[in-house]
C-alpha cells in the first residue's frame, strides 16, 4: 500500500478513537450516570404523558440513540 496521505492519517485516527474502549475515570462515570438519569426522567414523562402508540415508541427509541451518542461524547473526549 502506498504511503496515507495527511487527511487518511487523521481518518485513521479518528476511527481508532471511536471504535477503542474507553474506560471511564469517576468524573466521566458521574457524567454518564446524570446523561443516564435525565434521558430516564424524560423517558418516562413520554410514558406517562402519551398512550402506547408508533409515535411513544419512536420517542422512546430517539431518547435512546440520545444517551448512545451523550456518551459516547463524554467517552470520546480526549
Amino acid at each position: 500500500m502506498s504511503e496515507l496521505t495527511a487527511m487518511q492519517t487523521q481518518t485513521i485516527g479518528e476511527l481508532e478513537n471511536r471504535f477503542n474502549y474507553h474506560a471511564p475515570n469517576d468524573e466521566r462515570a458521574a457524567r454518564h450516570t446524570s446523561v443516564r438519569q435525565v434521558l430516564l426522567s424524560a423517558a418516562t414523562s413520554v410514558v406517562l404523558h402519551t398512550a402506547f402508540s408508533r409515535e411513544q415508541s419512536l420517542a422512546l427509541t430517539k431518547l435512546e440513540e440520545a444517551m448512545f451518542w451523550a456518551n459516547a461524547a463524554i467517552a470520546r473526549e480526549q
